[in-house]
């Protein structure tokens, strides 16, 4: 009897767990496809972005992840095209100039930044999705400083001292505070000709209130928490313009160098290729059992995914707990599928939601249990600590913690430039 082949195609919290399930399982061969090399630890990317970490604490080969597992292969590339099954024919994902036929297929290539149809944006506001986003916001942010050390212009200066965050959630909270702490204590005795304690931050959300879901007592407490480190809130504003010179919001225009992005997000574009209706934001609507309509043997996790309960009505969140329970749900489904036994719908065990703002202050909440402050920052830490890939990161990533708090130091500062050619112009003159 030939093995049963699954194609996964992300690297994902769901793609990494369903291989992971799937691992040395008898009869079962595995194809992961991504189009980085390495699995990344979304929760944390603010922090590569804000110089806390470096990109290596948070992200872990794939192939290491995956190296016990004899029947799991990985193929860097990007897929080009899936071609669905038909009769007694099995479907194919192409990449990387190869066809990988499958007998399961799990899409789980998460999602990106979306600018609702304005993305000429993203060249002057930058998403956190990657670790090429991260560390383009790390160079604009640590730049900004360097610029307003040497201009002599103070109109100038305001501009570059200027930081706005677009959105609201978590992501935006996180930035915002994180920005906010580098600028009043680890940069403040850094520079001879600016205060960084005099940098103005601005987090911009069209909604009422920032941590739309949380409850208002936590989006509360986290605005409270958010101005101690000197950022602006400004609710009920919606963007209407970005360019390299600043934000126009609500009809008022804010003069900026560093403008970041964090007000939405869409599904990856590969969920298009499946004849399945999808959501607003391009979410495939999967089944209970996380298969599309007329195809069992095509799953949808993660990111890309949107699945509505009784529980959650307006659909599962996009979070990593989401896209873990999901990926290790489909391993067990297809160890089932092959005992005979019936599927049974998807559960999400909801942990709680949490978010930092800066040093010994975060929000968190778990069914009833509501925390803030420093208890709330504990269990931030543990959780994350808890949930991150590989022992070396966990220790790393705790040792840099325990630097930064008792020093306020971070040790990613480096200003990383775009062009790495020791002779640009002799590059040119050869190719004219």
């Amino acid at each position: 009897m030939k093995n049963r082949r699954v194609v996964i195609v992300g690297g994902g919290f769901a793609g990494i767990n369903c291989a992971r399930e799937l691992g040395n399982v008898s009869g079962v061969e595995v194809t992961l496809i991504d189009r980085r090399n390495h699995h990344l630890f979304q929760p944390l990317l603010y922090q590569v972005a804000m110089a806390g970490l470096s990109p290596a604490d948070i992200a872990v080969p794939i192939r290491a992840l995956l190296a016990d597992f004899r029947n799991v292969f990985v193929v860097q590339g990007d897929v080009e095209a899936i071609t669905l099954p038909e009769a007694n024919q099995p479907g194919s994902v192409h990449a990387a100039r190869h066809d990988y036929p499958f007998d399961y297929l799990v899409l789980a290539a998460g999602a990106q930044h979306a600018y609702f149809g304005h993305e000429e944006w993203e060249e002057n506001a930058p998403g956190l999705k990657s670790l090429e986003q991260a560390t383009e916001i790390r160079r604009r942010v640590l730049s900004a400083f360097e610029r307003a050390e040497t201009t002599e212009m103070p109109d100038e200066r305001r501009a570059q001292l200027t930081f706005v965050v677009v959105g609201g959630g978590p992501t935006g909270v996180e930035l915002a505070g994180a920005i906010g702490e580098m600028s009043r204590f680890t940069l403040s005795r850094n520079f001879r000709s600016i205060d960084p304690k005099l940098t103005r931050i601005m987090l911009v959300e069209a909604g009422p209130r920032i941590l739309p879901s949380f409850s208002e007592e936590s989006a509360a407490r986290a605005t409270r928490d958010l101005e101690k480190l000197g950022v602006q809130v400004w609710t009920s504003s919606r963007v209407t313009g970005i360019s390299e010179d600043g934000v126009q919001v609500s009809g008022e225009t804010l003069r900026a160098k560093t403008v970041l992005w964090a007000a939405g997000v869409q599904a990856s574009p590969t969920g298009g290729w499946l004849p399945v209706p999808r959501d607003q934001a391009g979410r495939v609507i999967v089944e209970p059992d996380l298969s599309i309509p007329g195809f069992p043997c095509i799953f949808v996790a993660g990111d890309q995914a949107s699945l509505r309960t009784e529980h959650m009505p307006q659909g599962l969140p996009g979070v990593a707990t989401v896209a873990l329970q999901q990926g290790r749900f489909l391993g067990q489904l297809m160890k089932r599928d092959a005992q005979g036994k019936a599927r049974t719908p998807f559960v999400y065990w909801d942990k709680g939601q949490m978010a930092t703002i800066g040093r010994r202050r975060a929000v968190l909440e778990s069914g009833g249990l509501r925390l803030s402050g420093l208890l709330a920052w504990w269990a931030w830490l543990l959780v994350h600590i808890y949930y991150l890939s590989g022992f070396r990161n966990r220790i790393f990533v705790l040792l840099s913690w325990a630097w930064s708090y008792l020093t306020f130091a971070r040790g990613a500062r480096l200003i990383v430039s775009k062009d790495w050619r020791s002779y640009p112009s002799a590059t040119k003159l050869s190719a004219q």
